[in-house]
């Protein structure tokens, strides 16, 4: 009900109110367990207003990952300019203590308490001020360039870099943008609102200044009811077949990293692949619906695997139509990314669609059109334990036989190493720098 909601702040409230409740913030910890909004007032971990939502920033493992997906995000990549060991440690530090308070609804620095004349500095960009937490989870990784760059150990870490954290090999048809592919940090935001999610990383990578730049920054939308499997800019049901996040058994076998004996710093942490997936809208549009559902191996409206009815029905990558046909086609989506396909590996899929306007465009497939068209698709982002027995394996067979690859093209591409969350007081990927 409406008047249950917590009060939304004014502008003019918040400027009042928010160096005394960032202040009482500022010792962050334990208390995080309790967490605030930007009037100081405690609120629910779960609230029912997707704005006034609040996430954990300390724990186990870092949000975002297994975390109910928000409606937004914001995906960057930073490459580190600095030789010290040193700064990196200490940008590492600034982050998670700036994160921790980013995603209770405060400033990624506490605001000033005094008169405007005695602060120099601007703490933060001030533009998500009285939004509220949203959601908010941020989570970070660790790109092979933070091990070792053009062939250097340039901070005394390429003895620990996991065997798991391989470069990705190029896959069939991949056309990747050298501007948007790769990167030694990554940061990805998500919220129930964009610009929250936007600010956060923002805020982060101003805070990197002199120590790591920006290398590439992507945003991503999310549409459909809480609780259902979101939809692609396809029209097709995004994620169904991910392991469940609700089962700890499958989230250790198929997500969770695991103390390796040459990465025990990565336990509780998680490999990431991130890949800009353009799609061929135009092209896609103009298809049969049948055909469409060939593709994908499922039909459109209710997300059911083809000749089933239900969504969550198991897919039967045996049964033969009349004719002695796969009801499923040999070379769909559906068929060739399924775990029984892949020597039962699994990722989790955590996706967002993107739009980014329009700009001309060569199609490398027929009808090879030339054409302004939009500069729209997916930011493929999966999770998983191991990316040689997971990612790499499934892209592989993708990329070579999907009917799917004569609508997209993989244009940019990254994979880190997403270190187990942080204790407070501590921070970020602090296992990595301190054993």
């Amino acid at each position: 009900m409406a008047n249950d909601r917590p009060p939304r702040p004014s502008r003019r409230g918040f400027l009042k109110a928010g160096g005394a409740a960032v202040a009482a913030g500022a010792s962050l910890g334990a208390g995080l367990a309790a967490p605030q909004n930007a009037l100081g007032k405690t609120q629910p971990h779960a609230a029912a207003d997707p704005q006034m939502a609040v996430e954990p920033f300390y724990g186990a493992h870092q949000g975002g990952i297994v975390t109910p997906q928000q409606s937004h995000t914001y995906v960057a990549a930073l490459d580190l300019t600095t030789e010290k060991r040193d700064d990196v440690i200490a940008l590492l530090r600034a982050w998670t203590e700036a994160a921790a308070r980013l995603t209770q609804g405060g400033t990624a620095a506490p605001l000033p308490t005094g008169d405007a004349g005695d602060n120099k500095a601007a703490p933060d960009s001030g533009d998500v001020l009285g939004l509220g937490p949203c959601g908010l989870t941020i989570t970070f990784g660790f790109g092979p360039g933070l091990f070792t760059h053009e062939g250097k150990d340039r901070y005394g870490l390429a003895a620990r870099r996991p065997a798991a954290l391989v470069d990705l090999p190029r896959f069939n048809g991949d056309q990747l943008i050298k501007e948007k592919t790769g990167g030694d940090l990554f940061i990805q935001a998500c919220a129930n609102d964009q610009q929250v999610a936007f600010h956060a990383v923002r805020q982060l990578s101003r805070m990197a200044y002199g120590t790591a730049a920006m290398r590439w920054g992507q945003s991503g939308f999310l549409s459909g009811p809480r609780g259902q499997t979101p939809r692609n800019l396809m029209g097709f049901k995004d994620g169904t077949n991910n392991p469940s996040t609700a089962k700890p058994q499958l989230m250790n076998q198929f997500v969770w990293a695991g103390a390796s004996a040459d990465a025990p710093w990565m336990e509780g942490g998680t490999y990431t692949v991130v890949r800009r997936i353009r799609i061929t809208l135009e092209h896609w549009d103009n298809t049969e619906l049948d055909f469409q559902e060939q593709v994908f191996g499922r039909h459109k409206y209710s997300g059911a695997p083809i000749g089933k009815k239900n969504e969550f029905d198991a897919v039967d990558l045996k049964e033969e139509d009349k004719d002695g046909n796969p009801v499923i086609p040999e070379n769909s989506h559906v068929r060739l990314s399924n775990q029984a396909s892949n020597n039962g590996a699994q990722i989790l899929r955590r996706s967002y669609s993107y739009n980014d306007g329009t700009n001309f465009y060569i199609e490398r497939w027929p009808p090879w059109r030339q054409e302004t068209e939009y500069d729209a698709g997916l930011i493929f982002i999966a999770h998983q334990g191991d990316p040689r027995t997971g990612f790499i394996p499934i892209n592989d067979r993708l990329a070579k036989f999907d009917m799917m690859n004569q609508f997209t093209t993989h244009v940019g591409s990254a994979i880190f190493a997403v270190p187990p969350g942080a204790k407070p007081g501590s921070y970020i990927g602090a296992g990595l720098f301190e054993t």
